[in-house]
């Protein structure tokens, strides 16, 4: 018969860890006497970070004694007291190779339905002071389980622990486990996990991912999106960067120009998909090469590529490009890349854009122009003036090709002609988009400033189209995922304190930092956070594929090997450092 050993409970606080200050709950210390379990966590317990620990689907974590007696041998530890894995329930017997996902017990007055393995959470090792715990937790099949709770009550140490139901399809936490994190999945089990209504959302999402051949979006149980890395069906590229010539430059307005690319052999280009982007190596008369990266702005032909660059105030490579590339003029460049790319489908497209940010939107529209039954399209564009509003005439002349075309363009800073009806004063808001008539089941692709996507994604899904249709794409660096880790002012990207590295160089082509490796750096990861470049990790040690990164030149050698590699073309650089100059998407 099991047992519930110990009742484990300790409220959030501030951390101070590798200069930061973390906010967890995972500081937990056995409590005497009966303790009441409500539907969201055990009473004086609480969760740092709701995104990924607690909740209804996550109100209290079991771990079991048996797995305290392994980790005490395995790891030379005598100090493992309850509580210290973060868990509610400290438990005789339960182990997870036995229990399943959908079992319920009952516990002294509560029951209790399982729902998930432990989250891979860096906040374990920090607890146990063991940074690569999280992927022991999974290599070892000894994660623990969350419970949901199905009947509140009041448990306490010695309560035996007896099981009410057997959830269906008999999947044990271990395995659910190993066919999220581990290689060579059983297709049978996957099939399986689909079938367990008890599993959580966010596992159910990410075995549906899996289900479809697809790397899972996000780390089940965290919000918002897992880093997309796996790049869509296109024709393979070429490795690092190869040379191609400057054909011609058109000026499409004072700042924006347009680059065309050719090969310098003849040799066909591969087909990228609309709204990927090529990232160039351009030397600016220092001894390091800038790399930055620039969206194709229309379809490719079979030996042509064309970019559109914005001239920036401060920009050195902008500038260099606008100024001193000429016809003729040889650049290296790395094969297309990126994921906010045009779905194929039937539903309505909805295209949206800001400045410069029209480029991908515009590849897609010349691909939408190009197809034999184009579905129902709105652009909408917001530019400064008339001036400054590239490729005008290029969309217009598209829009009018599709049989269900609807285009508005909002001007910032001059009132347009009232004879242009699809021109207004200002930018988009509720009501002008409502009058557009968007059908709430269209796919919608977002590209310009960080402020222009926020405001238009809510106004699109206030609107009504669900979120997973709203697609954007960001120049710049991505936004963060640092769980638990207290925000604090944005730094602009910089060089590494400390002194100079002396190893390979290391690019970070979004936000346009080179710097020598040192191995005063642990990973690639603790390098870019050493400039201050925004990163997104969750269990940081190769587990959870959140910070898989596009490594767009060079070769890289892991520090601790990944549970498993990420997709071709990819690096965790939670877990790697250089082995030779690399240019990363970060």
């Amino acid at each position: 018969m099991a047992t519930l050993l110990s009742v484990n409970v300790g409220m959030p606080k501030d951390v101070s860890w590798q200069g930061r200050t973390v906010r967890t709950g995972a500081w937990k210390e056995p409590v005497q006497g009966p303790r009441m379990v409500r539907r969201l966590n055990v009473d004086g317990d609480g969760q740092g970070d709701l995104a990924g620990h607690g909740g209804e689907i996550r109100a209290v974590l079991v771990y079991q004694l048996q797995s305290y007696q392994y980790w005490q041998k395995e790891l030379g530890r005598d100090d493992l007291t309850f509580g210290i894995f973060g868990e509610n329930f400290t438990v005789d017997g339960l182990p997870d190779d036995e229990v399943c996902i959908g079992d319920r017990y009952r516990i002294g007055e509560a029951e209790f339905e399982v729902t998930q393995p432990r989250v891979t959470c860096y906040r374990v090792g920090m607890r146990l002071g063991e940074p690569a715990m999280a992927s022991l937790l999974v290599a070892h099949h000894r994660p623990g389980f969350y419970l949901r709770v199905i009947t509140e009550g009041r448990v306490q140490a010695g309560d035996e622990i007896t099981l009410t139901r057997t959830g269906p399809e008999q999947l044990t936490v271990a395995d659910t486990d190993a066919l999220l994190y581990l290689p060579d999945r059983d297709p049978a089990k996957l099939r399986r996990a689909l079938g367990i209504p008890a599993l959580s959302p966010g596992w159910q999402q990410s075995f549906r991912d899996l289900a479809a051949a697809q790397q899972p979006k996000q780390e089940p149980g965290w919000p918002g999106e897992r880093a997309a890395t796996r790049q869509p069906g296109a024709e393979p590229g070429w490795p690092g960067f190869r040379p191609m010539r400057v054909a011609r430059i058109v000026a499409e307005t004072p700042t924006v120009s347009s680059i065309y690319l050719d090969t310098t052999d003849g040799t066909p280009l591969p087909q990228a998909r609309p709204g990927q982007y090529l990232s160039i190596r351009l030397p600016l008369g220092g001894a390091v090469p800038a790399v930055r990266s620039y969206s194709l702005s229309s379809v490719p032909t079979a030996g042509t590529y064309r970019i559109s660059v914005k001239r920036e105030p401060h920009g050195k490579v902008s500038g260099y490009i606008h100024t001193m590339l000429h016809p003729g003029d040889l650049v290296d460049v790395a094969s297309p890349r990126g994921t906010f790319v045009l779905e194929e489908g039937t539903r309505p497209v909805v295209l949206v854009s800001a400045g410069i940010g029209a480029t991908p939107v515009l590849a897609m529209l010349h691909r939408l122009c190009a197809t034999a039954d184009p579905p129902p399209v709105w652009w909408i564009h917001t530019a400064r003036d008339r001036a400054h509003h590239a490729f005008a005439d290029e969309t217009h002349a598209l829009l009018a090709q599709l049989p269900d075309a609807h285009e508005h363009i909002y001007y910032t800073a001059e009132t347009p002609h009232p004879d242009e009806r699809r021109i207004s004063r200002g930018r988009p808001n509720a009501r002008s988009l409502a009058a557009l008539g968007i059908p709430t089941d269209a796919d919608a692709y977002l590209c310009g400033p960080s402020a222009f996507m926020d405001d238009l994604g809510g106004l699109l899904r206030d609107h009504g189209l669900r979120p997973e249709r709203i697609h954007t794409e960001q120049f710049s660096a991505l936004p963060a995922i640092n769980p638990g880790v207290t925000p604090t002012a944005a730094i602009r990207p910089h060089q590494p304190s400390g002194p100079t590295g002396t190893g390979p160089l290391v690019t970070f082509a979004r936000s346009g930092v080179t710097t020598p490796w040192s191995p005063a750096r642990a990973t690639l990861l603790e390098l870019a956070e050493a400039c201050d470049i925004p990163t997104r990790w969750s269990c940081r040690t190769g587990v959870c594929h959140t910070c898989v990164t596009h490594l767009v030149a060079g070769d890289v050698t892991y520090t601790t090997p990944p549970l498993e590699l990420p997709e071709p073309g990819t690096v965790l650089v939670c877990c790697s450092e250089p082995a030779t100059d690399v240019v990363l998407d970060l």
